[in-house]
């Protein structure tokens, strides 16, 4: 054992000062390039005329109208180097026709494959959109040119003109006629093979990451698409973006525990904001309809597959609608976000199929838990009996805690884990809904709703809450719970107070996670997977 653990301490010291090496030739090839005049980091700019998918499009579709008509040659029966001849000779052909009228294009990217045979080479250049092959010669870009790209390193960036052509092996690539070196790269990649897997890695190296794994990039393409699809939604009814201060005096609007910071000019301390939502009521009031947010908010918790202390929320509020109204908004925007981004409303998960195209079942809490434990909260009349049920099932609650906070932890108990086809859960306890309008045939409950899929939770809505006595009151119970020790209650925002007594019409609110959206139509295992800079504990701790 301790032959091999030398073994492995020799093999990673050579491993280590091969890559040393490495690096210093790397920096020996730049000092020599700047020594002769041909420094890349003085060139400002290339001239990009295509991506690499628009390079095949173009070819195919000028192939498709220039050799309309041809069919390949017939082979069966003949001798294999006839064969090969014969092939090869319609092979010339069809190359004559397509290069009769040349197509050129001017592309640019990072070279991740290089194959040199003397007087010509074949390399890869990947760009945002893909790769492409790329045939290098000495004829086609000058003795000079080809004697410096033989020199070059994998991952040096390239801005490549040339001509379209089709190699008889059937690959759509690029014939150089210019080769120029944009940007040398001093570092050594990960070994393109085996891609770069070490997640920790991957997650503090991100452009890293972006450029050996093309899954990855693929996942970040489908997240901007994503969110300018909800900005399209969203405008498509009417809604106007806003923006809202992150540094605040009071973070209201969530049940979370949020970071200090300090104003050294105004010698302040203040917040992160953990919601969006008492400025986007305030706007309401203010008599701006339709609203809605996209932004960063910043909850000072745990970090797992699910969460991150700084993740994206978007709010919206609407005038003159209750949660019925958002019910309707977030099934037909979901059903919406599937089609522009996975091109259906049918999508995986893992190992499950998620059915957006179907009309979004709807439970009441006390009906999902009655459905999966039997037990009725309708008919449990006191707290007492709530939390002795709670301890005959093993359902942990504190002393604080009243029937519905009972209620609401037998749900996370029991129920959740079921909820992978979208569910609606409704009309929760007053308890844990500060914000939320009571429903008025039963008051211990409120307008709000829950939206499920895949057993997360993907968003909250209200019919909010525009009473500014019983906000008030409900702002006491907060602050009493904050005095009992819940350091995730609200304190009462005596500005919020005052714009509902101005007046704040009926309205419907929501709010969704976009990272666990972004989970959800990229079928990624953790928030970590969407996030470009996750956060990650510092390496000197």
């Amino acid at each position: 054992m301790a032959e091999n653990n030398v073994n492995q301490t020799n093999t990673n010291a050579e491993s280590e000062q091969d890559v040393s090496e490495l690096l210093k030739i790397r920096r020996q090839k730049l000092a020599d390039l700047q020594a002769a005049g041909k420094d890349p980091f003085r060139i400002t700019k290339f001239d990009q005329t295509h991506h690499t998918d628009e390079v095949k499009a173009l070819y195919e579709a000028a192939e498709a109208e220039k050799l309309a008509g041809r069919t390949a040659p017939v082979t069966d029966g003949l001798e294999e180097a006839e064969a090969r001849a014969v092939k090869k000779a319609d092979y010339e052909e069809r190359r004559a026709i397509m290069d009769a009228e040349p197509i050129e294009v001017s592309i640019a990217g990072r070279m991740l494959f290089k194959r040199v045979m003397g007087k010509a080479s074949f390399i890869n250049i990947q760009d945002l959109k893909g790769s492409i092959q790329v045939y290098v010669s000495r004829d086609g870009i000058g003795e000079d040119s080809y004697a410096d790209f033989k020199k070059s390193d994998i991952g040096d960036i390239f801005g490549v003109k040339g001509y379209i052509f089709r190699t008889m092996t059937g690959e759509i690539s690029v014939h150089a006629d210019q080769l120029t070196l944009l940007s040398k790269n001093l570092q050594v990649l990960p070994e393109k093979f085996h891609g770069m897997t070490n997640t920790d890695l991957r997650y503090r190296q991100r452009y890293t990451d972006l450029i050996m794994n093309p899954e990855v990039r693929d996942t970040f393409v489908k997240r901007s698409k994503m969110i300018a699809g909800i900005r399209s939604f969203l405008a498509g009814r009417g809604f106007m973006e806003v923006e809202t201060p992150m540094l605040v005096s009071n973070a209201g609007g969530a049940a979370a525990r949020p970071f200090f910071t300090h104003y050294n000019s105004l010698d302040e301390d203040v917040k992160l904001r953990i919601s969006l939502e008492l400025y986007l009521k305030r706007l309401i009031v203010g008599g701006l309809e339709r609203v809605f947010e996209i932004g960063r908010v910043f909850r000072n918790e745990g970090i797992d597959t699910r969460h991150n202390p700084e993740f994206t929320l978007m709010e919206l509020y609407q005038a003159y609608t209750d949660y019925y109204g958002m019910m309707e908004l977030t099934e037909s925007m979901f059903r919406f976000l599937a089609q522009e981004v996975c091109g259906s409303t049918v999508i995986k998960y893992g190992e499950n199929e998620i059915d957006l195209g179907k009309p979004f079942a709807r439970l009441t809490m006390v009906e999902a838990v009655k459905q999966y434990t039997g037990i009725d909260f309708d008919q449990i009349a006191t707290d007492e009996e709530a939390k002795a049920l709670a301890k005959e099932r093993h359902v942990e609650f504190e002393a604080r805690h009243k029937k519905g906070d009972i209620l609401n932890l037998f749900f996370e108990e029991f129920v959740e884990e079921h909820l992978v086809q979208p569910t609606f859960i409704m009309d929760h306890p007053v308890e844990i809904s500060p914000l939320t309008k009571r429903k008025p045939d039963k008051p211990d409950y409120v307008e709000r709703f829950e939206l499920y899929i895949n057993t997360w939770e993907m968003c909250n809505a209200y019919s909010e809450l525009n009473d500014p006595i019983d906000q008030r009151e409900r702002f006491k119970a907060q602050e009493a719970a904050l005095a009992a020790g819940d350091e995730e209650a609200n304190t009462t925002d005596e500005d919020f107070m005052n714009a509902l007594e101005i007046g704040m019409p009926p309205t419907g609110g929501i709010g969704y996670g976009l990272d666990r959206l972004a989970m959800l139509l990229t079928d990624s295992p953790a928030i970590r997977d969407v996030l470009l800079f996750p956060t990650m504990r510092s390496i000197d701790n």
